[in-house]
């Protein structure tokens, strides 16, 4: 693949083709040193970062050789592979003093196909679901990632569904009804709206899959993980709390089906590298930093090194500990040349 102007339906069509086409771990390394081949030719930014590193692509013969791109570069850096017109962008979350990570969208179509099919791998094809999301801040947020996504969910279910900000007696009435027709439901709610869900209304679900994002957003007083799920589950009356793990700098999503644990769709790799070195790679029952290829990331750099802590289980499974201390610093403050 060569840097030109693309067309842009035939360049994602093709590549979602092969991302649909991963079936072993060999389609994936093959598709993975594809993309980086593309990337290191086309990225300027992650060129400049390999190098500086002291990488070049002729460094790279296996997937494990690949250098991840620190995330806050988002933050600053235009982070792109093509030279087509910039149809949108997502943001981080944050507050309008704080600087927000830009992830440009080339073809939101795309983006779209690809969260269906990370949603697929683990449950069922989202028209067979009711949607109900409960993430009023993230409404209140502009170019939300997340937002764009449960959006492209309501839309295709063939049950009631729909985005619910103070309503929550809305919620109720729908969850009762669902849960007495016996309609697959998911509640995607920000923890301190689930909080106050289960305040007005105890309840005792069969049909219902609950997913907890976002913390408290200052709401609320920050609990651990393991005691705030206990607390969810009483209050739903269910076994498990679900959880998705993604962000605006990466197009794919895992998933949590409870206790914490995330398993990462076929086109999306995490590996753990030790905080003081970041050649280390697949650190098993260790925390660490949280790397992640995700091959959606076509566009702009499928290999980010998140903020995030996490430590991989030796069933190729992850947890996430926590984020990194002073975060804020890696990165873009190390020097490299535009």
């Amino acid at each position: 693949m060569k840097n030109c102007n693309y067309d842009n339906n035939n360049f994602f069509n093709n590549w979602f083709s092969l991302l649909k086409g991963i079936e072993k771990e060999k389609d994936f390394n093959g598709l993975t040193l594809k993309a980086f081949k593309f990337q290191y030719d086309n990225n300027k930014v992650y060129k400049n970062w390999c190098n500086y590193l002291g990488y070049t692509d002729r460094d790279i013969c296996k997937i494990e050789d690949i250098p991840f791109l620190p995330i806050s570069f988002f933050k600053t850096q235009n982070i792109s592979c093509l030279n087509v017109k910039e149809e949108d962008y997502f943001l981080s979350s944050g507050t309008t003093t704080s600087t927000r990570s830009k992830h440009y969208v080339y073809n939101k179509e795309f983006y779209i196909k690809n969260t269906f099919l990370c949603f697929e791998e683990f449950f069922s094809k989202p028209y067979e679901y009711s949607f109900l999301c409960l993430l009023p801040n993230y409404l209140e947020q502009t170019h939300s990632s997340l937002i764009c996504m449960m959006d492209a969910f309501v839309r295709q279910s063939k049950y009631q569904s729909g985005f619910f900000k103070d309503n929550l007696s809305d919620i109720v009435s729908i969850i009762e009804q669902n849960e007495s027709k016996g309609i697959k439901t998911i509640l995607f709610g920000v923890t301190y709206a689930l909080l106050d869900l289960i305040k007005i209304k105890r309840f005792s679900l069969k049909n219902t899959t609950i997913f907890e994002t976002g913390g408290m957003k200052g709401r609320r007083k920050e609990m651990p993980k393991e005691q705030l799920h206990n607390i969810l589950k009483e209050g739903f009356g269910v076994e498990s709390i679900a959880s998705e793990y993604g962000m605006c700098e990466l197009f794919s999503q895992a998933y949590s089906l409870g206790d914490g644990i995330f398993h990462t769709p076929k086109q999306m790799k995490v590996c753990i590298s030790e905080i003081n070195d970041w050649k280390s790679r697949n650190t098993i029952n260790k925390n660490g930093i949280i790397n992640v290829i995700d091959l959606a990331n076509i566009a702009t750099c499928c290999f980010i090194e998140t903020e995030d802590v996490g430590r991989m289980r030796e069933d190729g499974k992850f947890e996430i500990i926590g984020r990194l201390d002073h975060s804020e610093t890696r990165g873009c403050n190390l020097m490299y040349s535009n």
